[in-house]
Parts: C-alpha cells; structure tokens; sequence
C-alpha cells in the first residue's frame, strides 16, 4: 500500500490572447493574482484555478487528487522533491535547459512560474499562457501561500 503524500499543489494558469497584450486588457490581466486561499481543510490534494481572457480573468477552481499535479512529486529522505513542470512540446519559448529539481523540507513551499506562446494550427493566432505552481511539503492552511514562498523558480521568458 502506498502512504498519502502530505503534500498540496495550488495550480495557477492564466490564459490570453493578443488581445491582453495591451491597454486596458492587459492591466486586467496582469492584475490576475498568482496565489490564492486554499479551500478549508485541503490536505494532499490538487486545487487547480483557470483564468481565461474570455471570462474576464475571473477564477475557475476546483479541487483534485494529486495523481496528475503538473510535475513530479516525490518523498525521498524526509524531503520533498519537485522536478521542473512538464511542457507542451508546441510551446514556444523553447527550454533546452531547464531548472534542477527543487527539495522542500516539511513545511516549506516552493513557487514555480514558467510561461508559454502557442500558435494556432489553423489560423496562425498567438496564444499565451502562465502557469505558477505553488507546492507545499506538509499540512495546509487556507492562507499558506499568501505569504512568502520559501524558495522561487522563475522560468518566465519574453513572449513577443
């Protein structure tokens, strides 16, 4: 039998268009928080919140387990070991290199941002996309990551 991670995933991934690249869209968009309070009394568990352009950059959340988090999670010595979020093979700027994984000890967390431009196969339309991913190695509370992470990777690179 498996032991439950003690671990929560709060997936953040903001979605917009050429659009939002500028003027008003793009202070709205940019206003979009990357953290957020978690629901009460989450443990081991994913809780994914979608911003998109199209709904004004208004929260869609919901919570899952962590069987499919966005990266690789594991226990190894006491520590929590998170290796660098996968990435669509279609997203451009390319990452040939990428980031070591990150060990968090119980207690702390880790936040991880990368950004992506996509283009349409149909119409050749650029769309965009930043994911932060806030980790947490133990046991929640709701205002856990509206606080200072313990560690930071900034993977963000100039979209054009």
């Amino acid at each position: 039998m498996i032991e439950p991670m003690d671990a929560v995933v709060q997936r953040v991934r903001t979605s917009w268009t050429k659009k939002s690249r500028g003027g008003p869209d793009a202070a709205l968009r940019n206003a979009a928080p990357t953290v957020f309070s978690l629901p009460p009394g989450l443990s081991s568990a994913l809780h994914e919140v979608a911003m998109r352009e199209s709904d004004s950059f208004e929260p869609r959340m919901q919570v899952r387990d962590l069987s499919a988090p966005g990266t690789i999670l594991r226990e190894v010595d006491g520590v929590l070991r998170v290796d660098p979020p996968a990435i669509s093979t279609f997203a451009m700027p390319r990452r040939n290199r990428r980031p070591p994984a990150v060990r968090l000890a119980p207690g702390q967390w880790l936040q991880w941002q990368i950004n992506y431009r996509f283009v349409g196969r149909c119409d050749g339309a650029w769309s965009y996309q930043l994911e932060t991913f806030n980790i947490l190695y133990g046991s929640a509370t709701p205002d856990v990551f509206l606080g200072t992470p313990t560690r930071c990777v900034d993977e963000r690179r100039a979209l054009r």
